[in-house]
């Protein structure tokens, strides 16, 4: 029998233009571990891309590949087509085109919302301070706290310090957003919030990757789901067919043990 083939009416979105990001054959090892077992996989302008599978099954690992701050033990990853390069002053060139939010918020505990927005523009793009803190400003509107850019990181929620990281990513105007997991380290109440942001960015455009157990989001949000497992990619497709007709048993057991009925 032919393998099953997701039936959807959309195509895939971007796939008229060329991809932003390839993983060719992209392998992973810490010692004997293998951690990316020949990973393939494309990531399209404008899409939004969720990584989901058990922990440990090498999710984290793919997106800290994508901006090269874990080295390859094989394969590569293409930005535009380019590959990723090794020299370290030209890895920060590309890390500027990608923007990334980690579980936990990694704010610089000293400074304000407004200056932690606002440090990377002047310190690494160069912009004057004034046009910065105009920018760190606009954002954190946009992020629905212009009212707490005064507000040191102790004197802010978990979500909205998070919101504060993504405020602080967008600063520096990326291709790529990259999210490890954003909401795994807040409060219940507060994952919303966050999750807000993102689905308004997708409305936007903006091409993101998302490692997430938030299956909701996944399934309303993402244009295209991939499923990890032992380092490898258990299947991909969109979301109607990853939550709804997965090809694969061990997918379906995967969701049913979240408690997954769409």
């Amino acid at each position: 029998m032919n393998a099953a083939i997701p039936t959807t009416h959309q195509p895939r979105k971007g796939a008229d233009q060329p991809p932003v990001l390839v993983y060719e054959n992209v392998r992973k090892m810490y010692g004997d571990f293998v951690a990316l077992n020949g990973v393939s996989l494309q990531v399209n302008k404008g899409e939004v891309m969720c990584l989901i599978g058990p922990s440990g099954s090498g999710k984290s690992t793919l997106l800290r590949c994508t901006n090269a701050l874990e080295t390859l033990n094989g394969g590569r990853v293409l930005l535009d087509g380019v590959a990723l390069p090794t020299q370290e002053s030209e890895v920060r060139k590309v890390r500027q085109r990608m923007g990334m939010v980690f579980q936990s918020f990694e704010l610089f505990p000293h400074k304000s919302a407004l200056d932690n927005v606002a440090m990377g523009p002047i310190t690494v793009l160069g912009m004057n301070e004034a046009d910065a803190r105009v920018r760190a400003m606009a954002l954190l509107e946009k992020v629905g706290l212009a009212t707490k850019a005064g507000n040191f990181p102790a004197n802010l929620s978990g979500g909205q310090q998070q919101r504060v990281a993504i405020a602080r990513a967008l600063a520096m105007e990326p291709e790529v957003m990259l999210f490890d997991e954003p909401t795994s380290a807040l409060d219940p109440e507060t994952v919303g919030e966050v999750l807000d942001i993102m689905k308004k960015l997708a409305l936007e455009g903006m091409t993101m990757i998302v490692v997430t157990h938030e299956m909701s989001f996944a399934q309303r949000v993402a244009n295209w789901v991939v499923v990890f497992e032992n380092g490898a990619i258990l299947e991909e497709g969109p979301p109607t067919q990853i939550f709804d007709n997965p090809t694969k048993t061990r997918t379906r057991d995967f969701l049913g043990h979240l408690g997954w009925n769409g």
